[in-house]
């Protein structure tokens, strides 16, 4: 295992800067995820971090070790991409132990690091089975079997889940966060989804255009952004946001308040709107509601409410839960 830094990293293709300086810290054994938009950035941190990306300035560091220009086999590192990159005509066994082969490593000391990284991945009933025999879920945890026998010092996924259905997504997150936990390792996840980043993080680091705009707890992000950005990004449904002469009565030049922040009732209530929408989904429901002087604003609900479409709605924020923005910085709440 081994922490991560970055000092005065810059990346630029030619006149175009990627990544401006940026100063990041990746703490040993931590579980952090580099999320944000597309082009934000998130993807590149990680490849330089691999070596599959030159560095314009700055250091990289892995466990104090300088290796802003190492090779990527000298860094100490195993990357688990997109796609699962298996051999479909070898068995599981094999596809996972083909590395430790090529560089000469004896066949019983192989034959031990597959069979404990099967245990680990509940792989050990599926290792005589070809790609084209498993599941996505399962060949996924085949392409993480391969990183875990190399023994890193640093795991890096690159937004791994994308190819899988809803609930697969779901269940390996759970055996991502389980694997982080059994094996304490530094893992360093890129990924777009933020509730991936929620679920499986202890820290979170927020990445706009190149730029860190915030990075700590999955939590404290949620309960303190930092910024606009930060608490549109965090947060399903995202927050909901006023502006001009409504922001302005609440102290601020933009006031944010999340859905599940906001009570609805159909007697009164700071704001009055009318409901343009419902989504009943069971365990809550989603209202949309257009507000007069201020816009469109989500309403989440535990359990469900009986609302119809056009109906006179009002809404309340609860106390404590308005985030208070001026000139682009969180001020209160």
């Amino acid at each position: 295992m081994a922490d991560v830094r970055f000092s005065s990293v810059r990346k630029g293709y030619g006149a175009v800067e990627v990544i401006p300086e940026l100063d990041l810290t990746i703490e040993d054994g931590s579980f952090t995820v580099l999320v944000g938009p597309s082009g934000c950035g998130k993807s590149t941190l990680l490849r330089m971090i691999a070596g599959l990306e030159e560095v314009t300035a700055g250091t990289i560091t892995i466990g104090g070790e300088d290796v802003t220009h190492r090779d990527p086999s000298e860094r100490g590192i195993a990357m688990v991409f997109q796609s699962y990159a298996l051999y479909p005509h070898m068995t599981v066994a094999d596809n996972i132990g083909f590395g430790l082969k090529l560089s000469g490593l004896p066949k019983d000391e192989v034959a031990k690091r597959v069979a404990d990284a099967a245990a680990i991945l509940q792989l050990d009933k599926l290792l005589e089975r070809k790609p084209r025999q498993l599941s996505g879920g399962q060949r996924q945890r085949v392409a993480i079997g391969r990183a875990i026998v190399r023994k890193p010092k640093v795991f890096l996924f690159d937004e791994p889940l994308s190819n899988l259905d809803a609930a697969l997504r779901a269940q390996m997150r759970v055996e991502l966060a389980e694997l982080h936990t059994r094996i304490g390792a530094t893992m360093v996840y890129v990924t777009h989804d933020q509730v991936e980043a929620m679920t499986m993080a202890d820290r979170i680091v927020v990445l706009n255009g190149g730029r860190i705009e915030q990075a700590g707890a999955p939590m404290d992000l949620y309960r303190a952004p930092a910024t606009p950005f930060v608490a549109g990004f965090i947060g399903s449904p995202r927050m909901n946001f006023l502006e001009g002469q409504a922001a302005k009565a609440l102290g601020g030049d933009l006031v944010g308040i999340r859905p599940e922040h906001l009570d609805i009732s159909a007697a009164s209530g700071l704001w009055q709107g009318r409901l343009r929408h419902a989504e009943h989904l069971g365990s809550e429901t989603l209202s949309y509601v257009d507000v007069e002087g201020v816009g469109s604003m989500t309403v989440k609900t535990e359990g469900e409410v009986s609302v119809a479409p056009n109906q006179l709605v009002y809404l309340s924020p609860r106390e404590g839960q308005l985030h208070v923005f001026n000139a682009g910085k969180r001020t209160r709440t």
